[in-house]
C-alpha cells in the first residue's frame, strides 16, 4: 500500500508538472526578414518572457504573397497557424475565407479580454473592419509612402536641398535641375501600384475603383485610367526616357539605390526609414508624397500599405486566450511606441502616438511624423478610404507589368492602364461570382 500511494503521489507531481503548468504555445507565420523581422522576434521574446501561461512561436513563411498562399495551403490541409501576417491587398481574400477566419472582436470577446477597438487610429481600423465597424484582423505593420530626398546629391547638383516639392511639378523641375547636375538616378521608386496608382488615387482624391473602391460590393469596377492617373503614369514615362526616373523592380529593389547614395528621390513606404536611417551615409530627409497642383481636392489623404494579423479557425478555446493576450500585447502602447520609433510604421492607437510625442521622438528625428499626418490631415472620402478588391494580388501584378510597358517605351499611359483595368476587371468577376 505505502508502494502505491508513493507511486501515486510522483504522477501526481509529475502531472502538475507536465500537464497544469504546461504553456499554451501558438503559431504565428509572417513575412518578415532582415532588421523587420529582428523586432518582430524581439517583440515575441518580450511577450514570452513577460508571462508563463503562453508561448509565441514564430515563423518567417516568405515575402507577403508566399505566406498568404501558405496560410491558404496549410488551411486546407488542416494545418493553419493561429495568426497569420497578410498584406493589405489580401484583406478582400481573407474576408470572403469566412470559415478559414476568427474575426478579432470574437477573439477578443470570447477571451473576455480587456480591449478597447475604438482606441485605435481610424484610417488604419477601417481598412479592417466590417460595415458596421466591427474589427476582423489586427492592424500590426500599418504604412504610408512618403519621399525621401538625398540632400547631398541636391547640393552637389548645385540645386537647394530645402526647395519646395510639395508638387509634381515642382519634383519635375527638380528632376531637370539633378539630371543636369550629374545624378545619374534623380528618382526611383518602391511598389509602383501601391505609390503610384493606388495611393495616387487616394491622395488625388479619384476613385481607384468603382463602389468605394470595393468597399461597397463585389459588382466594383477598376477605374485607374482616368485622365489624372493617366497624366502621371505619363509624365513618368517620359522621365524614364529621360533619364530622369529610374525604374528598380516591383517592389523595393529600388531602395538599395537610394540606401547606398545613388538617387536623389525615392517614393517608398514610412517603413523605409529604419533602413534608411541605418544605411544611408549621407543627409537624407523626408517630405509628404508630392501631388499634381490644379487637380481639385489634392491633396487628400493616403491609404495604408503593410499587413494585419489574421486568427485562423480550428483551434482550442485556451489556444485562442492566449492568442487575444499576444494581441493586447502587441497594441500595447509601450510596444507601438517602440514599433513605431524604429521601423517608420504608423502606431495604431492614438495612445502609442501621444506617447511617441511626449517621448520628443518627432523632434529629434524630424520628418518622421509626416505619415500620420498624411493619414489623419483629412477625412477619408469614399475615394480615400483604401482598397478592398478581391484577386487584387493578382492585379497587382497585371498593373505591374502594363506599367512596365510605359516605363521601357513600348506603350503609352493611356493604352497600359486601359489594359490593366479591363484585365482586372475579368480577375474580379471571376472573383464575385465564386464569393457572392
Amino acid at each position: 500500500m505505502k508502494l502505491k500511494t508513493l507511486l501515486g503521489t510522483v504522477a501526481s507531481s509529475l502531472a502538475l508538472a507536465t500537464g497544469a503548468y504546461a504553456q499554451t504555445e501558438i503559431q504565428w507565420w509572417h513575412a518578415f526578414t532582415g532588421r523587420l523581422g529582428d523586432l518582430l522576434a524581439e517583440q515575441v521574446e518580450q511577450f514570452n518572457a513577460s508571462q508563463s501561461d503562453y508561448r509565441v512561436v514564430a515563423s518567417h513563411k516568405g515575402n507577403y504573397s508566399e505566406t498568404l498562399n501558405a496560410g491558404i495551403a496549410a488551411f486546407r490541409a488542416g494545418e493553419q497557424p493561429h495568426i497569420l501576417q497578410v498584406f493589405e491587398v489580401g484583406t478582400a481574400t481573407m474576408m470572403a475565407a469566412g470559415g478559414a477566419i476568427k474575426p478579432v472582436y470574437e477573439v477578443m470577446g470570447e477571451a473576455g479580454a480587456t480591449w478597447d477597438p475604438d482606441g485605435y487610429i481610424g484610417p488604419v481600423k477601417g481598412y479592417y473592419t466590417t460595415t458596421e465597424g466591427d474589427m476582423l484582423s489586427l492592424p500590426y505593420n500599418s504604412s504610408t509612402p512618403v519621399l525621401y530626398v538625398n540632400r547631398d546629391l541636391f547640393t552637389q547638383a548645385g540645386l537647394d536641398p530645402d526647395m519646395d516639392l510639395s508638387t509634381w511639378q515642382n519634383v519635375g523641375e527638380a528632376l531637370d535641375g539633378l539630371k543636369a547636375g550629374g545624378v545619374n538616378c534623380p528618382l526611383t521608386t518602391a511598389w509602383q501600384s501601391w505609390v503610384h496608382l493606388e495611393n495616387f488615387s487616394a491622395y488625388h482624391d479619384i476613385p481607384f475603383a468603382t463602389k468605394d473602391n470595393g468597399f461597397g460590393g463585389l459588382d466594383t469596377e477598376l477605374a485607374f485610367n482616368g485622365p489624372v492617373q493617366v497624366q502621371h503614369i505619363q509624365a513618368m514615362g517620359d522621365w524614364a526616357q529621360d533619364g530622369k526616373f529610374f525604374y528598380a523592380g516591383r517592389r523595393n529593389e529600388g531602395g538599395a539605390n537610394f540606401r547606398g547614395g545613388e538617387c536623389a528621390l525615392f517614393t517608398e513606404s514610412s517603413a523605409g526609414y529604419a533602413g534608411v536611417k541605418a544605411q544611408a551615409e549621407f543627409d537624407f530627409e523626408i517630405r509628404p508624397l508630392p501631388y499634381w497642383e490644379g487637380v481639385d481636392g489634392a491633396p487628400q489623404n493616403t491609404i495604408i500599405g503593410g499587413a494585419s494579423l489574421w486568427v485562423m479557425q480550428g483551434h482550442e478555446a485556451e489556444e485562442y486566450a492566449a492568442v487575444a493576450a499576444f494581441l493586447n500585447f502587441l497594441s500595447s502602447s509601450d510596444i507601438q511606441a517602440a514599433w513605431h520609433q524604429n521601423t517608420g510604421y504608423l502606431p495604431i492607437t492614438m495612445a502609442a502616438a501621444d506617447q511617441t510625442k511626449a517621448e520628443g521622438f518627432y523632434d529629434a528625428n524630424p520628418g518622421t511624423e509626416i505619415a500620420g499626418m498624411q493619414m489623419m490631415g483629412k477625412a477619408p472620402t469614399g475615394n480615400s478610404k483604401g482598397l478592398r478588391l478581391g484577386s487584387f494580388d493578382q492585379i497587382r501584378g497585371i498593373i505591374d507589368e502594363e506599367l512596365e510597358a510605359v516605363w521601357s517605351g513600348s506603350k503609352s499611359a493611356e493604352e497600359a492602364l486601359g489594359s490593366a483595368v479591363e484585365r482586372g476587371n475579368a480577375l474580379l468577376r471571376r472573383f464575385e461570382q465564386a464569393n457572392g
